[in-house]
């Protein structure tokens, strides 16, 4: 749903957009239902079901979003929620508390990393049933309005008054220097906050001598076009195209770059893989076709469809695909569509199957689709963005034995409960880059995972030296992640990325 999705910024409110004077043969069933049929039944999971086999009927991102789903939808793209500032897991059928957010509304009601949630309201939530998102539900709140927790902590059972706040979504995971002259930056969406976000990020890496930048759009499903194109225009100089839209119904509209960016010379890469689609498509392609970054990672999702939402007059909304993205050269980012939504988002799986994860010369793209960039390389259209520089997929996380504690969630359990056995541990560490070059204990973590795999049967004994080296990166980057969030994780993680790396290197010839 949240791939490539760009609010309809053109025309407003569009409140009332499929009224019509002639009642549709659908509302005409729904209201004979109402006053003749033989029972009671729910007419809105009526009418939702009715929307959505419309739906499925067009593209694979034009979506049907009901009333009640709708402010949670938007959430990603506006970049705030209203809620306590907390992140929570259920680890024993127990609310755990993950983080608590700096200067947020439980930061200062006193909620800490460790507590255990056991009553909102007095409504019990330690249970083998109740969902985390009907949890969120019941955390969660209009700002300004007040609820009370009822915590575990140390065996001792103590209560919390929280005013809830407008909490943020920050779009940007990472910024940091990775040595004396190359920035690194993780964007994972392109929402309303994004280029502010990456503007101040700019700002703070050139004033500590960057003179490279490695961009990591891995993961980054897209969002707001207008958020990318501004990016793309802090790297292009002149008025060069950046992307352009057209369809059926709609005409074509460019967008250019229109300003003096930031950072129009320095050396650029920009890491991708399979998951980053749409808005990311866009900045990779404009600054492939441009050769103004080299292009590193695996091919990109291929979602090259453009999004408006319309709102409908009962509260939901329709999120319609209007037109297609085109880079520079004229290459549709967009791959085919046509044998229906469930073998279109199977494909991702097929690459893993037919080899393109691991060997460059197995990429399944329409060669005869060919386009050229301005230095005259080669690309192609119809099938996301190839990259310049393949990195194969690291296929060690993928054994069985380790997949089965990743999928499950046990391994980020067994984590959780590591960092907090050993918290004033991690109180010698003021920064991430601190603890990633001085501590070197995975060893007794990796022997408590082996102990604890073992009592689920799984039997971790065996690992080849070289994956059992993976997982305890890992684990040092997953402790990171618990003091310092991602900013800690990807600065831990970033020093044995395979892609990382092999960026690292291309910018730095």
């Amino acid at each position: 749903m949240f791939f490539g999705f760009k609010l309809h910024q053109q025309t407003g409110s569009t409140k009332g957009f499929f009224k019509k004077d002639k009642r549709s043969s659908l509302q005409e069933a729904l209201d004979l239902i109402r006053s003749r049929y033989v029972d009671s039944v729910g007419l809105d999971s009526l009418q939702d079901d009715a929307m959505e086999g419309i739906m499925n009927h067009l593209d694979p991102h034009s979506v049907y979003i009901p009333a009640m789903d709708l402010s949670e939808a938007n959430e990603d793209i506006v970049g705030n929620f209203e809620g306590i500032g907390v992140e929570f897991n259920i680890f024993s059928d127990t609310v755990h508390v993950l983080y608590v957010v700096p200067q947020g509304p439980s930061d200062k009601a006193g909620l800490q990393i460790g507590d255990r949630i056991l009553k909102v309201n007095d409504s019990n939530i330690v249970s083998k049933t109740l969902p985390s998102t009907a949890i969120r539900k019941l955390i969660r709140g209009e700002e300004g309005s007040k609820v009370k927790l009822t915590v575990l902590r140390n065996n001792t059972v103590q209560y919390f008054y929280v005013t809830r706040g407008r909490i943020p979504l920050p779009s940007m995971d990472a910024a940091y220097m990775m040595d004396a002259v190359t920035g690194y930056i993780k964007l994972n969406k392109f929402s309303e906050t994004t280029y502010k976000e990456f503007m101040q990020a700019m700002e703070m890496l050139q004033a500590k001598g960057m003179k490279s930048l490695i961009l990591d759009l891995r993961g980054n499903g897209g969002g707001l076009v207008s958020q990318a194109t501004s990016i793309a225009d802090e790297f292009l100089d002149g008025d060069k195209l950046i992307v352009y839209t057209q369809g059926t119904n709609t005409p074509r509209r460019e967008y250019r770059a229109s300003k003096e960016g930031v950072f129009e010379k320095g050396k650029l890469a920009v890491l991708v893989d399979e998951l980053s689609a749409s808005a990311s498509e866009i900045l990779a392609g404009a600054l492939q076709d441009w050769d103004r970054a080299t292009i590193v990672g695996r091919r990109t999702f291929g979602k090259g469809l453009v999004q408006e939402q319309y709102d409908l007059s009962d509260g939901s909304a329709i999120r319609l695909t209007v037109a297609r993205y085109f880079t520079p050269s004229g290459r549709s980012i967009q791959r085919p569509y046509d044998k229906g939504k469930k073998i279109y988002m199977e494909e991702i799986v097929e690459r893993y199957q037919n080899g393109e994860m691991q060997t460059a010369d197995s990429f399944h793209v329409n060669k005869t689709k060919a386009f050229k960039t301005k230095g005259g390389r080669i690309v192609y259209g119809g099938g996301g963005i190839m990259p310049d520089v393949f990195v194969p997929i690291d296929s060690s996380f993928y054994t069985q034995h380790i997949t089965q504690l990743y999928l499950d969630g046990r391994f980020n359990n067994f984590v959780y409960t590591y960092y907090i056995k050993h918290l004033p541990l991690w109180q010698e560490f003021k920064t991430p880059t601190e603890f990633a070059n001085r501590y070197n204990n995975t060893a007794d973590a990796w022997s408590q995972l082996v102990d604890y795999a073992m009592k689920d049967s799984i039997n971790l004994k065996k690992v080849p030296a070289t994956e059992k080296k993976e997982v305890e990166d890992r684990i040092k980057a997953f402790l990171a992640r618990f003091k310092w969030r991602t900013q800690g994780f990807y600065e831990v993680a970033n020093a044995s990325d395979k892609i990382v790396q092999k960026a690292k290197e291309e910018v730095s010839k």
